[in-house]
């Protein structure tokens, strides 16, 4: 504890009883909710990487306060910090041993944000899916099923309880559409990788029974992009939520209907490329997925779709915007979805990526890597915008889209 190092969590600012305070979340699940703190404490986390003393800490607070921090105020922190297991210490390392055992040995990824972002009950959850279609926002009960062979679909991966009716848009569109066996399911990575893309092979669980796992598609992909930035992690999508929204949505809507496979793919971060002005095609792994990606579709014996989880902008001061949006923030955001959705459904994955790189991603697009691998992938397939959406918060707007590639 004499030089502390703070995990990655999720900080942002808030309000409490009225009253400004710091929000702090772990994105892996370790700790389960969330932990409040005075706005103060956000200049004491700052030093905590690992290299700063408990009294380095405090000359720092003198030299910019001038008055006294006493050493009883950091450790106080610190053990309330330690007690949700947010610092990098040895009690963390053995509840993530823990944790991690647990997981290997479960025979399917259990559904963890059942109970916590949707409901674990599979008849209330149903009913509650079901609602987000006949809502007043929501497209209408699916038609019977065409068969006409849909490529693609984006979905939202905000929670369902924002994002639910924009959600049943896209899914509409599967079932109505899509004949797939398998679908590929490519999401947002919320938290470090060990390569570029990370493949899982563990079924899905989900509150409507388990989703299996196309563990041959994922053994013929890995043959042709080899293991070299493609790395398959079970571990890593125990908590992530862009692929297990998509789950649940798949299993509601076949569970019972017929047999489906899934082939779940994080995608880690782009944002070395939008900092360098390169393409991501510029990458000798991003390349070889890509292409490992069309061939192993082109050469499958199952009917395959691919679904990308992503949602679009994220602003506010929530996620590092100076301050609280306004409607007039919110219409120029609506505008620059616009016109960065034009590059989507033009299927014109360069000029997708080149809008955001001209930004340099300040509109933080959390589907950025998603989108542009299945644009790829897709090569020049045109798509059609279903639904838009925001989440109007001025601490927080996240905004989403369904789209599809007939």
């Amino acid at each position: 504890m004499e030089r502390p190092r703070l995990r990655e969590v999720d900080a942002f600012p808030t309000q409490l009883d009225g009253k400004a305070a710091l929000c702090l979340r772990d994105p892996q699940g370790f700790s389960d909710g969330v932990l409040f703190l005075p706005l103060a404490a956000a200049e004491i986390l700052q030093h905590l990487d690992g290299t700063n003393s408990i009294l380095d800490i405090q000359a720092a607070w003198v030299r910019r306060h001038g008055e006294l921090l006493f050493r009883e105020q950091v450790e106080q922190l610190l053990a309330l910090l330690d007690e949700h297991l947010l610092l990098e210490n040895a009690r963390f390392a053995a509840a993530r041993e823990t944790v991690e055992r647990e997981f290997v040995a479960a025979p399917v990824r259990p559904a963890f944000h059942a109970g916590r972002s949707y409901d674990a009950d599979p008849t209330h959850l149903r009913t509650t899916l079901d609602g987000f279609f006949t809502s007043r926002e929501g497209p209408g009960p699916p038609g019977p099923p065409r068969g006409t062979g849909l490529q693609a679909v984006l979905a939202p991966h905000i929670d369902f309880a924002r994002g639910g009716p924009t959600y049943a848009w896209a899914y509409r569109a599967v079932l109505e559409a899509a004949d797939a066996d398998c679908f590929v399911v490519l999401g947002t990575a919320h938290s470090a990788l060990s390569g570029r893309f990370s493949p899982s092979v563990k079924d899905f669980g989900t509150p409507f029974g388990a989703l299996g796992t196309d563990r041959a598609f994922i053994e013929r992909l890995l043959s042709r992009t080899g293991r070299d930035g493609i790395i398959v992690d079970d571990f890593v999508h125990r908590a992530e939520h862009s692929i297990d929204f998509q789950a649940v949505f798949l299993q509601y809507l076949y569970a019972g209907r017929r047999t489906i496979r899934l082939v779940p793919i994080l995608c880690g971060t782009l944002s070395d490329f939008v900092l360098t002005g390169k393409s991501p095609a510029d990458d000798p792994v991003v390349r070889r997925f890509i292409t490992g990606l069309q061939e192993t579709i082109a050469a499958a014996p199952e009917r395959v779709c691919l679904v990308g989880g992503v949602d679009l902008a994220h602003l506010g001061p929530r996620f590092g915007d100076p301050q609280p949006l306004t409607g007039a923030h919110l219409r120029r955001a609506a505008r620059d979805d616009e016109a960065m959705l034009q590059a989507v459904t033009a299927g014109d994955a360069e000029g997708f990526f080149r809008f955001v790189q001209r930004e340099r991603d300040r509109r933080r697009i959390c589907g950025l890597s998603p989108i542009y691998i299945l644009l790829k992938v897709l090569e020049g397939a045109k798509g059609q915008l279903l639904r838009y959406s925001q989440w109007p918060d001025p601490q927080g707007t996240v905004t989403f889209a369904s789209v599809t590639f007939p």
